[in-house]
């Protein structure tokens, strides 16, 4: 089976190579690149749809292909060596010397080489790239001290901010692995104080200590099913029905819902019920939502919200006075 890496680098060079070798065949096209005839015709298929921004007729690649031979008639600039200005170069040089400065990075060595490549090229432009500095931020230095603990496989003390409840937690864990979804990094952990596995967003963690004892994660700590996303709700997290405004629609395309109904009206709302964990983030929801939110089901949590409501509309006019 042929890998997405693979593919895109096959597709980029199969149009300079079907150019430089007018009215090859199928089977001697698949036989230099390793791959079945019909991997090939699949790829042919593919670059009739790839070409230049307009994507009309005159800006795609356009091949003909047969059993005996395979021809191209727009290569669509394909068959052009790639230039950098200057200023396209002294961007690229930078952009791949901040991504080997990325911890976790796993195929550095390619960045490298390709970097390495550029430089030559682009010759004076890396000195320019010299006096451009970015700060890749704290979750960076987080990021080099996850990978060192799970290369040495020590457990791990972490102050974690909670943002549903405003509070940091002080927690040791055993770290299981890295995962990146959705753009952000997360650590899987098992941690001793909730006697469960959990996700650790690595942007919130305000704090971390590598333990001099080695990680032990229990043999029932097994990694988390992300192919539904990152929040998984369990049977048995409390089942909540809101009430949502225009301008929290999107809650029910970011969290997983077992039921959605949109209602016509001035302004139309959206019904929702969802499972969660963890109430509090209902209360934050709702009370930071500016009245866009209102719980629906179960009725305690709706009482625990207004009274919640009233107690804070209540200490702002003391403050007031």
């Amino acid at each position: 089976m042929s890998s997405t890496s693979d593919r895109v680098t096959r597709l980029l060079t199969l149009v300079p190579y079907l150019v430089a070798h007018p009215g090859v065949t199928l089977a001697e096209t698949a036989n230099d690149f390793d791959v079945s005839e019909s991997q090939v015709r699949r790829d042919l298929e593919l670059l009739w749809m790839c070409g230049l921004p307009g994507h009309g007729p005159g800006d795609l690649v356009d091949l003909s292909f047969t059993d005996d031979s395979v021809s191209v008639v727009f290569d669509a600039g394909m068959s052009r060596p790639l230039r950098l200005t200057p200023d396209e170069a002294l961007t690229v040089i930078v952009a791949l010397r901040t991504l080997s400065d990325l911890p976790g990075l796993i195929e550095r060595g390619a960045v490298e080489r390709a970097l390495a490549k550029v430089e030559t090229a682009a010759s004076g432009v890396d000195a320019a790239a010299d006096a451009v500095s970015i700060d890749l931020g704290a979750d960076v230095a987080t990021l080099a001290v996850l990978e060192s603990v799970l290369e040495s496989g020590v457990a791990l003390q972490l102050r974690y901010f909670v943002p549903s409840r405003n509070e940091s937690t002080l927690r040791i864990v055993d770290p299981m692995r890295m995962i990146v979804a959705d753009g952000r990094s997360y650590l899987e952990a098992w941690c001793r104080t909730a006697e469960g596995t959990r996700l650790f967003r690595v942007d919130r963690i305000d704090e971390l200590v590598p333990l001099a004892e080695p990680a032990a994660v229990p043999e029932e700590a097994a990694p988390r099913d992300l192919r539904g996303g990152i929040y998984a709700p369990a049977d048995d997290h409390l089942l909540v029905r809101l009430q949502l405004g225009p301008s929290l629609r999107w809650v029910a395309e970011y969290y997983s819902c077992e039921t959605v109904e949109d209602i016509d009206g001035d302004p139309p709302v959206r019904i929702v019920t969802l499972r969660v964990a963890d109430p509090a983030w209902v209360r934050s929801l709702v009370l930071g939502g500016g009245g866009e939110a209102r719980v629906l089901a179960p009725g305690w949590l709706a009482d625990d919200v207004d009274r919640a409501a009233s107690d804070a509309l209540s200490a702002y006019g003391a403050r007031a006075q």
